[in-house]
């Protein structure tokens, strides 16, 4: 269909390929001087100390785990509006998973509930070594309530900030690690930034940044302040942790380091189609993003909840009919508890109805830099359309 317009869409220019051929034309493709300059870069607009990169946002989370001692008998808690990488991370490392009940307004963790569940948690012996808090939407959790919990206890944070590149939590870059141990983007194509498929942990912690390093090629280092073995040739390296092959190449990097160059335009452009959406929908049978006045999303993600009571149709013919108009409508997530693995895990409906009830509500509207205003405006006559059975003008944008 020529004319579908998707809920996401990567912008690419002629300076993002002109910086990828050049990349493919020089001596490294990987392993060379572009993968250190995009972790400099993306850690100097965040205000962090050091950036690792990795061929995705869920290499990035696992190696954060790994890094922070994350294995068999710890747990680790986490949202269940996310896409499931949040909590197979902590899987991979062997740990448990646990989830946290959303707030109804932000949909993001909530603060309050979770400090309830500490408190349950430090009563019974079975505090979790990480939580997880994740940026839904572009929009930053609650972090400094978070924090405060978290530190009450001693738990560590590992922020998923997979949709928030580009966003603020009191008027400070996410990235920063103020708030956390480490911080996570992602770069996959639909993402407000992309290297094709990658991702990046921050973190101000120099161990922990060493510790990410190894992990993610292997465990092996060059380093010679690391190794054992004194003097023992220029072709010696040592293994020193199981590490993986996580690496982000340089062809990559380049991509996301001249994309980088366009996030302020970016950020911009997406804030915009989130007030017209905004605007357009007010008067309508739906509800429209909340933007807790602590944060500045990056809006990676535009999500309405239609109203069942009042709208013309029910959540699944509202989908259905925008679908079928050309709208590539999407819903950003099913609670990962609900999936078949994390059922057999021991995982019931009814764990976080917050949670529930958004999925049961939510559609995710297409969203992206180089969506069109005639696209916008297609988007929005469906909705009203959908949702009130009745197509409207320009003027009600």
């Amino acid at each position: 269909m020529t004319d579908f317009i998707p809920y996401g869409r990567q912008s690419v220019t002629e300076a993002d390929i002109a910086a990828v051929v050049d990349v493919l034309k020089s001596d490294f493709l990987t392993q060379g001087p572009v993968v250190p300059a995009f972790e400099e870069a993306v850690a100097a607009r965040c205000g962090a100390q050091y950036g690792i990169a990795a061929n995705s946002a869920t290499s990035a989370l696992h190696i954060a785990c790994m890094a922070l001692g994350v294995g068999p008998g710890d747990s680790v808690w986490t949202s269940p509006l996310t896409f499931v990488a949040s909590s197979n991370a902590a899987l991979y490392c062997g740990a448990d998973v646990d989830f946290v009940e959303i707030d109804e307004r932000t949909y993001n963790m909530c603060p309050v509930r979770l400090g309830e569940k500490l408190d349950r948690a430090a009563a019974a012996g079975t505090l979790p070594k990480v939580i997880i808090p994740v940026h839904l939407t572009g929009q930053s959790c609650d972090m400094g309530a978070i924090h405060a919990h978290a530190s009450k206890h001693g738990v560590r944070i590992i922020e998923d900030a997979s949709h928030a590149i580009g966003g603020s939590y009191r008027s400070q870059p996410v990235g920063n690690c103020k708030y956390s141990d480490i911080t996570v983007f992602s770069f996959h194509p639909v993402k407000i930034v992309t290297t094709g498929e990658g991702g990046m942990a921050m973190t101000n912690d120099p161990e922990l940044a060493r510790l990410m390093r190894l992990d993610r090629s292997h465990g092996v280092t060059r380093d010679a302040d690391m190794l054992e073995q004194e003097n023992a040739g220029p072709w010696y390296y040592e293994q020193h942790r199981l590490g993986f092959n996580y690496r982000m190449t340089d062809i990559n990097a380049a991509l996301g380091l001249s994309q980088l160059d366009r996030l302020p335009e970016f950020i911009d452009r997406r804030r915009e189609i989130a007030a017209i959406y905004d605007r357009a929908f007010a008067d309508l049978p739906v509800t429209t993003p909340h933007q807790h006045t602590d944060s500045a999303s990056a809006w990676h993600l535009y999500v309405i909840r239609i109203d069942q009571q009042n709208a013309a149709q029910n959540h699944r013919a509202v989908f259905d009919q925008l679908r079928g108009a050309g709208i590539g409508v999407n819903l950003h997530y099913i609670p990962v508890y609900l999936q078949p693995y994390y059922r057999d895990l021991g995982f019931k409906p009814g764990l976080c109805p917050n949670a529930e009830a958004y999925y049961s509500e939510a559609i995710s509207l297409p969203m992206y830099p180089t969506m069109t205003a005639e696209q916008q405006h297609k988007v929005i006559e469906e909705v009203h359309k959908a949702v009130c059975g009745a197509s409207i003008g320009r003027a009600a944008e």
